[in-house]
């Protein structure tokens, strides 16, 4: 199969791909409600904030859709406690938002609350939420706190269309990753398997669900962008 400059995928991969070097900086800040992280993805410094406080999440949203009101896609994910038994549905424990180099990990298992903006936030015609699986991650959003996700773009079928492969509806976000971004990711079973629902997460727990949901909004806008068309 050729690229749209007639060079052949598979040797354009083999001769391109990378494995993303990953770390965290924890800033240990003194509060229960939050906590600081920078993660460090390849070439990339992203910014996460950890918490389960409202006000401080409508206070994410506000600053920085502010700051990008010309930036209109959003990676999202979802994790939550794994289901070890039959017919278990444990609920959304983390939501994790990502708009650029700032990313948002909300504990909304934990919140007291759902502020309002983040309702309206996700309920925004103007904002395409990107992800893998994102309409099974909406819907489970909607079933757990009735939050919905409105404009949703799975990045599988962006990416066969995109790139012309209809095979890309069955990847994964490791796959994607190395196909668009030419990037090797390490996903860690014992980290996506872990308690999701513990109060405070651990900050390798940070910096996987801060990578994941990164990765969907720089997949996205890399398929996104004027030289993929």
């Amino acid at each position: 199969m050729l690229d749209q400059n007639g060079v052949p995928i598979s040797s354009q991969n083999a001769t391109s791909t990378r494995v993303a070097a990953i770390s965290v900086v924890d800033h240990c800040l003194p509060y229960d409600t939050h906590n600081l992280y920078d993660v460090t993805f390849h070439t990339h410094t992203i910014h996460t904030l950890l918490t389960s406080d409202p006000s401080l999440v409508h206070s994410w949203i506000s600053t920085n859709v502010h700051s990008n009101r010309t930036q209109l896609m959003v990676g999202l994910d979802i994790e939550w406690r794994p289901n070890t038994q039959r017919n278990m549905q444990n609920p959304v424990a983390t939501l994790q938002l990502c708009l650029g180099q700032h990313c948002l990990v909300f504990q909304i298992l934990h919140s007291p609350s759902i502020p309002p903006s983040l309702v309206s936030f996700l309920a925004d015609t103007n904002i395409t939420f990107v992800g893998v699986g994102i309409e099974e991650d909406a819907e489970k959003l909607l079933e757990d706190y009735n939050l919905h996700v409105v404009n949703v773009r799975d990045l599988r079928s962006l990416a066969a269309e995109k790139l012309g492969d209809r095979e890309l509806k069955q990847a994964g976000i490791k796959a994607l990753g190395l196909r668009v971004l030419g990037l090797e990711v390490e996903k860690p079973k014992r980290i996506t398997k872990s308690r999701w629902d513990n109060p405070w997460l651990t900050p390798v727990q940070v910096q996987y669900a801060t990578v994941d949901a990164f990765l969907s909004y720089e997949i996205g806008r890399s398929l996104s962008s004027p030289s993929e068309n």
